[in-house]
């Protein structure tokens, strides 16, 4: 099972993009799988979405303290609880690591780590595409929020629990929707949706879905006004490893 992630949403610098990408691929990542609890590992590259989302992206709110402001890429590392990554502390396991390693950590930029445990799950039609316990499909969008108010949070897991979950259950394209909870980083509310590809993201979900944010009297335009998003989120990633398998030509 996977019901503990370890989020951590960073940027990098042009000139350091291809080395610390060549780098994390072959080296750090392949290691960080083999780690004795481990059940994946993923990296995304946000490509921040459709017309759509990137206007929902200029209404929501942002937070006030210095949290981390990267969103250009998304490494995630799944496990069975997120204590896994609290004993031993995936942070202190990154500052006591070998020189090279502190080294190439180094190069990013705007570090925001987060872990986050499983409040509950739905899965799909396309469920079939991602073996239960692997890594998320090749497309996903991740938001991490707070609420202003304890009603607005009442508000939140009856959007979830009456709304957003269930059609998220029958869309076309869509692998699985786990709502999360914070343990430790900044947020209290996560969401991630895993998708066939981006291309069944937009067409199924953004240009049907999302586009309910712009309008402040539907129920999704509320939630968008309310909710305090950590920066650069939702993050809508292309997952760039483990490399997306080629479609078979026809």
């Amino acid at each position: 099972m996977d019901q503990g992630i370890w989020a951590t949403w960073y940027d990098l610098a042009d000139d350091d993009r291809e080395t610390f990408i060549d780098w994390l691929h072959n080296e750090y990542l392949p290691e960080l799988k083999m780690r004795p609890g481990y059940a994946w590992v993923a990296h995304y590259e946000n490509t921040r979405g459709g017309p759509q989302m990137r206007q929902v992206g200029d209404i929501v709110e942002r937070p006030s303290e210095d949290i981390g402001s990267g969103t250009q890429f998304l490494m995630l590392v799944g496990a069975p609880s997120p204590h896994t990554f609290l004993n031993p502390s995936v942070l202190q396991i990154q500052k006591d690591a070998p020189a090279r390693t502190r080294e190439m950590l180094a190069l990013r930029k705007g570090v925001r780590p987060c872990i986050l445990m499983e409040e509950t799950r739905v899965n799909g039609p396309a469920a079939h595409e991602r073996p239960v316990g692997t890594t998320p499909g090749p497309a996903i969008q991740m938001g991490s929020f707070r609420t202003r108010t304890i009603a607005d949070d009442f508000d939140l897991g009856c959007w979830y629990a009456q709304y957003r979950l269930p059609h998220m259950a029958q869309m076309p394209g869509s692998i699985a929707s786990r709502k999360l909870l914070c343990v430790a980083g900044w947020a209290k509310h996560a969401v991630m949706y895993e998708f066939s590809s981006l291309e069944a993201r937009l067409k199924n979900f953004e240009e049907p879905h999302e586009s309910h944010a712009l309008n402040p009297q539907e129920w999704t335009g509320r939630i968008v006004r309310y909710t305090i998003h950590a920066p650069g989120s939702p993050t809508v990633g292309r997952r760039i490893w483990p490399p997306v398998p080629e479609a078979p030509r026809t």
